[in-house]
């Protein structure tokens, strides 16, 4: 057991064999990430259920375990994820072999660009789920349902929504679009470097909105790795999806995607009357 800040302490499975070392050394909370949950009769506990390998979720937790370690700590958690990156520091001073997984360093700088708060509104927090999901269920099938976006047909609010251009079938709402850094256009499929573009740039280079899925788009993704989407009302092809990924036109590899071409549909803004007047 190291000790990388003040009264915090990493440690490993056999190091909470020794109770009387435990409370020597102060500790009276133990949160536990690991494949099986350990034993500690005597104090309070937090176990999370995680395997050391890059298809495990740990950012959707975070918020739960940093505020376990925070009420312990009686501190505030402004700095969540730089206490953790802090604490890490500190373990590979004391102990240089030990390496994190790249995988949920990936996933602590994402927490950390959320303002160290799962944001399920955010477009790369979606799209991280995404790749999750497709890790944790490889066959397609028994999904989570709210991995789909409320179909805005059957609902109302005042958000930007997009329409098929031939029925006018309302197919999903601004919020659903997943921005990506875009490419240098057709140059990057000479694998030459990626930049990011501005909205106007953007709006040139590429040609179809990447969303998460809807809820209308559910019975053709399921057990299918990759298909056309068609409008559920007139059938007309709207786009694709893959679950592997598609590339934009601008470059970028977008994983997974669903991709809905500019041409096939038509933004339309909601404007609220009293404004008018």
């Amino acid at each position: 057991m190291i000790g990388v800040g003040s009264g915090l302490y990493i440690g490993c499975v056999s190091d909470l064999k020794d109770a009387q070392s435990l409370t020597d050394a102060g500790v009276i909370h133990i949160l536990t990430v690991d494949s099986e949950e350990p034993a500690v009769p005597g104090f309070h506990t937090k176990f999370v259920r995680a395997l050391d390998d890059v298809s495990t979720d740990l950012l959707s937790r975070l918020d739960d375990c940093v505020s376990f370690i925070c009420d312990a700590l009686s501190t505030h958690s402004e700095s969540k994820s730089s206490a953790v990156l802090d604490a890490y520091t500190k373990l590979r001073n004391l102990k240089p072999h030990v390496k994190m997984n790249e995988e949920f360093m990936d996933q602590l700088a994402l927490y950390e660009l959320m303002d160290c708060k799962v944001d399920t509104t955010n477009p790369l927090y979606k799209q991280f789920r995404l790749k999750k999901i497709t890790e944790k269920y490889p066959e397609l099938q028994n999904m989570p349902k709210d991995v789909f976006a409320v179909d805005p047909a059957q609902t109302q609010n005042a958000e930007a929504v997009y329409r098929c251009r031939k029925c006018r079938r309302t197919l999903f709402r601004h919020s659903s679009i997943l921005s990506h850094c875009v490419g240098s256009g057709a140059s990057v499929f000479s694998h030459k470097k990626m930049r990011i573009v501005s909205d106007s740039e953007d709006q040139r280079q590429c040609t179809s909105y990447f969303i998460e899925p809807v809820q209308w788009m559910e019975p053709a993704l399921l057990g299918v790795m990759d298909r056309q989407l068609l409008c559920p009302k007139c059938s007309s092809k709207l786009g694709s999806f893959n679950w592997y990924g598609e590339q934009c036109s601008c470059g970028r590899w977008v994983t997974p995607a669903f991709q809905m071409h500019k041409n096939r549909v038509d933004e339309i803004k909601y404007i609220s009357i009293s404004a008018l007047k």
